[in-house]
This record gives structure tokens, sequence and C-alpha cells, in this order.
């Protein structure tokens, strides 16, 4: 049954429309596009949210939250830019799993001088600890809802170089004939980048450890051989030296948030991986077709190469290093790696309960800078569905639609499972509308706007849609947002959350703001220095029409503003947001299963004058709680002195509902989080600490800004926390 928008008017038979009848029929029709009334927007938006029950998920755990809690049970943790991890009174962080940590028998202890020899790396935690999932094990070795053993998977995005290798990277030479001349630590920054798999488990003490002789230990890196699954394998965009016919690829890299599957497997995401490729545009770009240029610029891949992996000298005959160079060399595609940039910006397969399963990247979710893939509340019959975002500023929101329901019989199948429900499927890029509204917009070669004769880029099939999801977006006008990182989905609602976390007035001056991006401000640090655009970042949230995550409609508002406290309540902190839960730059996001409470992770540098990063735990509200108050305007201003106003839909204030319960150690970044069924232990990761650190100060570690988790004049390193109530509770509440 639809909900009624209460101000809609009755038809001739005196039946008033249902909501998602008025969004079709305004949709179909561009002239009627923000007919909605912007007085009806608030209770349609409250009665939208409350279209139905959440569905049950597959294979749930024991214990899952069916209500809200009634308040935090924890005091906020206070802001500080010293070099620890602060947790709340009465809980316990411990380090569990750090960069470099052995994950074979035969592995020895982390020297954390530079010198560990890099073919050992294969075997232990890599670096910048990233998206987290925990997925209980039983004594079978099959996935049980078990909260004293699991796999912990997770991410390892990138590098902190200086600390990686004795004195940081070894380079020569200047502009585009930089190299480097260590073959040795290039070989070491392969393995520490991708995906681990580690056994963990709790004593009867209470005490968490990872085994380290565990069968299910497992990295994937940037050599693991990957098949390439879905519309866009086998094809001629796919083909290089390394795989021929393009059905294979080698390696993962940038892997940055994550999602899983029914099936308990893990989806891994390679987020910012165009800069890893070497292509000198000015010698190349002459042998490339007009779509390869305007593919590559939209992309930007273009440059030497971030870590210079392509200038290693000799390379080997599998072109260990000259693979990473997108240039045009050979004869035909299959004689370089001219295409070898297609072959990543995907959602990576991993069956962590199976070391020898090849890792399958499913291109029929779309190549780009993947922050994450979430799954929507599951319901047998029905399509599965994933939410993306794509981590840039300026760039879109997306979500996948199996075309095949789901069967929960497919739980017990593992990665085979992802070739039913992952190679098939549609894809939407979402829009906002200025009237609360949204719509997904659908990538599909042949529609109006994706076809050979597009404006500005010919797409040929289907195919290349999907290696150029960016270009499609753009041609069926998708809302380009305040750049997308982790989503997460409400276990009771089915709502939909998703980080914004920042954007500058360079990438969104003030003539580009709109009501789902409605701020444009100065952030000024504490020193004075101004922070023009949207520094602190937002959250917005949604409503599926009928509550149903395949829907072509939706409704939204912005749940929460990241600001200073105490600045302007007007334009700037529209939360009303205390020193006890203020914020910038949300990035993580996730709902306990447990307990129901959403967690913001933050990755700043607009308010790191005042603090760390942080984690804060949430009892958020529905889309449309902001009642009378939702629709506001909200007046910018740009430092040429022009001023804008914007309407937008505002969450109600969080108040005491938000509360810092996390401060990171000095230059890190808080980025995944995962709990055990039961919810009493959480992990989370500690990314990068002290990331900023000089190579020239590597001899000096007086003039390091962190030293942290071991202290002393340590090299600090990403690492893996486990934390837990002092009296055994569940977290949080």
């Amino acid at each position: 049954m639809g909900i009624h928008d209460p101000q809609a008017r009755p038809d001739a038979g005196g039946r008033t429309p249902a909501i998602d009848e008025v969004v079709a029929e305004r949709l179909a029709n561009p002239a009627r596009r923000g007919v909605l009334a912007g007085g009806a927007v608030a209770g349609a938006l409250a009665l939208f949210s409350g279209a139905a029950a959440r569905p049950a998920m597959a294979a749930e755990a024991p214990q899952r939250a069916r209500r809200r809690p009634a308040r935090l049970g924890f005091k906020p943790v206070a802001r500080h830019r010293s070099d620890v991890l602060s947790v709340p009174e009465g809980y316990t962080a411990s380090v569990l799993f750090r960069l470099g940590d052995p994950m074979a028998a035969n592995v020895p202890a982390y020297r954390n001088d530079g010198t560990d020899p890099a073919a050992t790396f294969a075997h232990r935690a890599g670096d910048h600890h990233d998206a987290i999932e925990y997925f209980g094990i039983g004594a079978d070795g099959r996935p049980v809802p078990s909260s004293e053993r699991g796999l912990l998977v997770m991410n390892h995005e990138a590098i902190t170089a200086v600390f990686l290798h004795p004195n940081g990277p070894s380079v020569a030479g200047t502009g585009n004939a930089r190299m480097r001349t260590s073959a040795e630590e290039v070989l070491r920054e392969y393995y520490v980048h991708g995906v681990a798999v580690v056994e963990v488990e709790r004593d009867a003490a209470g005490r968490w450890s990872y085994r380290q002789d565990s069968r299910f230990n497992r990295r994937v890196h940037t050599l693991t051989d990957a098949a390439l699954s879905g519309p866009a394998a086998g094809t001629p965009y796919m083909v290089t030296r390394y795989s021929p016919n393009g059905t294979r690829t080698r390696g993962t890299v940038n892997n940055c948030a994550h999602g899983c599957t029914p099936w308990n497997t893990y989806l891994t995401c390679e987020e910012n991986f165009a800069n890893y490729f070497r292509r000198i545009t000015a010698d190349d770009d002459p042998k490339r077709t007009a779509n390869e240029r305007a593919s590559f610029r939209r992309y930007g891949i273009g440059g030497i190469g971030r870590e210079l992996w392509a200038t290693v000298t000799p390379d080997t005959p599998d072109d260990l290093y000259g693979r990473w160079n997108a240039e045009v060399r050979g004869a035909s595609a299959a004689e370089d790696y001219r295409n070898v940039p297609n072959t990543y910006g995907w959602v990576v397969e991993i069956d962590p309960f199976d070391p020898n399963a090849v890792p399958r990247k499913r291109t029929g979710l779309g190549r780009f800078a993947h922050e994450g893939c979430w799954l929507a509340p599951v319901r047998a019959g029905r399509p599965l569905v994933w939410y993306s975002g794509d981590d840039s500023r300026g760039e879109y929101i997306y979500k996948y639609v199996s075309d095949a329901p789901w069967d929960p019989a497919d739980a017990s199948r593992g990665i085979a499972a992802g070739d039913k429900y992952l190679d098939a499927g549609r894809l939407y890029a979402a829009r906002f509308n200025a009237d609360g509204t949204g719509e997904w917009l659908e990538l599909r070669h042949g529609s109006a706007a994706i076809n050979a004769a597009s404006k500005g880029y010919a797409f040929a099939d289907q195919a290349d849609v999907l290696i150029n999801v960016r270009l499609a977006a753009d041609a069926v006008g998708a809302t380009r947002m305040d750049r997308p990182e982790w989503g997460a989905v409400d276990p009771l609602t089915g709502e939909v959350y998703m980080t914004l976390t920042n954007n500058s007035e360079a990438m969104r001056p003030l003539s580009a703001v709109d009501a789902a991006n409605p701020r444009h401000y100065n952030d000024a640090r504490t020193n004075g220095s101004a922070q023009r655009g949207n520094p602190n970042g937002h959250i917005i949230r949604w409503q599926e029409a009928r509550n149903d995550p395949a829907a072509a409609a939706f409704r939204w508002d912005i749940y929460l503003f990241g600001a200073r406290a105490g600045s302007n309540p007007e334009n700037v902190n529209l939360s009303g947001l205390t020193a006890d839960n203020d914020f910038s730059s949300p990035d993580g996001l996730w709902f306990s299963p447990a307990t129901s409470l959403c967690w913001i992770q933050t990755d700043d540098g607009a308010y790191t004058d005042v603090t760390n990063c942080m984690m804060l735990a949430a009892i958020p509200g529905r889309v449309g709680d902001g009642g009378e108050q939702a629709r506001r305007t909200v007046v910018s201003t740009d430092s040429k002195g022009g001023v804008r106003e914007v309407q937008t839909f505002v969450g109600a204030a969080p108040g005491d509902r938000l509360r810092r319960f996390l401060v990171g150690p000095v230059q890190c970044e808080i980025t995944g989080v995962t709990e055990t069924p039961d919810g009493r232990t959480m992990f989370v990761n500690i990314q990068h600490p002290g990331e900023d650190t000089r190579i020239a100060d590597i001899g000096n570690p007086a003039a390091w800004p962190s030293h942290w988790p071991e202290g002393g004049s340590a090299r600090p390193r990403s690492a893996t926390v486990v934390i837990t109530r002092n009296d055994g509770g569940q977290i949080g509440i």
C-alpha cells in the first residue's frame, strides 16, 4: 500500500495519490519536477519513512537489536591532540594486530626499522588498516555467529613510505625522470597493500589475540592473481599482456571501505586506483582514441605514478614493475599494459573461509573510486541491492540491483553465489531533487542519454558503460556530491546513510551549492587561516519508496552537519553540535546489528587544530524527523563576497543522542569498525598515525609527531584495536 502525501490534491474520484505514484508521475514529466509543495515535504517524509518494518536479514546472529536504546551509556570523550588513544571511562582498548605482525608460523617478529625482508611481507599484516569485518567461525571451519572465535578481514589501503623502509623510499632523478632505485622496497610496498584475513579468538579471561599459525590466515595483495567477472570481463577493454583474453588481472590496490554478502564473503573496494599508473600524457595521448583520452581525463589517469612502481629497472620476465606503465608501448593491447587501468577500480569478492578461492573483480558493480559496497536488507524472492560512494569531490552515489531474486539456499554456496547475484544486474546513479525527493537513474547502454551518439563520449556497449561509469552518470544528470564515502544501512528502518566528507571552494563554488550539498562557508582555524567551501562535511540519508531497496524513487534529508561547536547555527552548525559531539569530515560509518547504534568515524584535516580524528556513537532518528524545522534556508557566502540562499532538509538536532566515543593518536585516521555478534567486543582500525613525518627527519625520532602504539622512539604503525566494556556489557549502551 502506498504512503500518501497529506497535501496532494485528490483525483476526480476523490482518491489521494500515493507518494510513490506522485514521484513516478513527476519523473515521467520533466515539467512537473519540483511540484511537491515545500510545506508538504516534512510530513510526507515522516509518513514515508514508516512504510514497513525492517525485513529479516539472512543468517542473522542471535543478538540483533529490535529497538533503539533509550540513551547512550557512556560519558563523552574530550577532544585532544595528544599521541594517545582515548576511550570512555569504564572501557579498555588494547592493540591486537599491527603493521608487520607475522601471519604464519615461520615468520619472525617485526623489527619495525625498515629492514624486514620484503618477501616476508607476503605473510605479515599490511599497512594503513582500513575497513574491517568480523566473521564468526565454528570448530568445523564454517561460518557461525560465534563471539569467541572469528576471522577478521581488513583492507590495507596504502602506505606511509617514510616508515616502511630504513630511510624512506629511495628515489633518483627529477620531474618525469624520477625513478625508484630499490626493487626490494617496491616489492615490500606491493605486499603491504591489499587485504588480510586473520583468525582471532577470545580466551577464558576475555583477552583477544590473533592466531599466527591459523590455516585461514591469508594476504591478498598487488601480486595476487584475480579473475575478472561480469559484463566487462573478456572484452577488448580488458586485454593486457598478462591476460590476452581479458579475463584475469594481477592484484588489488588502494582497498578502502568494503561490503559483505549473504553468503559470507567479503567485498573489498578499490578506491583511488588511478594514481598508481604511469602515463605521460604528452607522449601517450597522440596514440589514443578520443574516447580513451576522455576516459583518462575523467578518471585522472596521467602522470608518473604516486609510488613510481613502473620505473624499477631491470624488469622481470613477467613485468613485475612495467605492468604499472599504462602507455601504448607494443603493437597491440596484448603486448603491453595500455588497458591495465581498466582492470582496477572494482569491487573485489574474497572468500575468507576458503584460502584457495581466487578473488573475483565484479565488473557489474561499475568502475570508479569505490569507497565501499553496502548491502540493503535482504528479502527472499527479491533482488539483492548494494550501495556505493565514489570517493572524490563532486562524484556520485550509486546502487546496484541484482537481476536474480535472493534464494536463501544460496547462503551456503560461498563465492560461487557471487556469479549469480553480482555479475548480472542494473546499476544506478542518484539524483537528489530540491524538493526532498530523489530518483535512481539507470546507467544502461542504449538509453536516451547513454549511446554511441552521447555528447562528450560515445558509449559502445554496456561493458564500456561499466568501465566508464563516471561518464555515464554525467550523461544522465546525477547529482554531484561533496565527496561520497562510507554508507550504512539502519538495521531497524532500512534507511540508508552516507557520509559526504567535505568539499572545497575550488571544487564546488558558491554557484554550485544545491539542496543536498547546501553549505558554503569559511571554517576559520584557530590561527585565523581560512578554509572555504564545505570543509566539515555532512551525512545524508534516504528512505526508499515503499521501503523497497530496488525502488526507483526515494526521500532524503541531511542527518548531521559537521561543524565546530560555537560556529554559526544558521548556516554552519545546523545540527547544534556541542563540545561533547562536534566533529569534522565524517568518513567511516557503520550500524551495529546488536545495538542499532550508528558509529561515525572521521578522516579530518580541517579541525585538527583542535582535535585528532575521532569516532562518535549516535542514536539516529528517521528521515523527516526534523518536523516543522526540517525545511531550512541556508545562507552561504564565498571569498569574493557573494551570497546565495539554498533550501534544504535537516534532521532533528542530535543533542545527547550523539557523543564522542574515541579520539585517536596524532595524524591518524579512524577508519573501519566491526563487532562480535553479541555486541560486547568492538574492533576499530587506526590508520597512518604520524603520516606527515618528513623523510628528512627519519633519523631523528624526537621530531616525529607520533610513536603510537608502542611509544618511546618506536616508528608509528597502523593497527587494529580491541575495545571492551570493563563490566562485559554491550558497547555504547
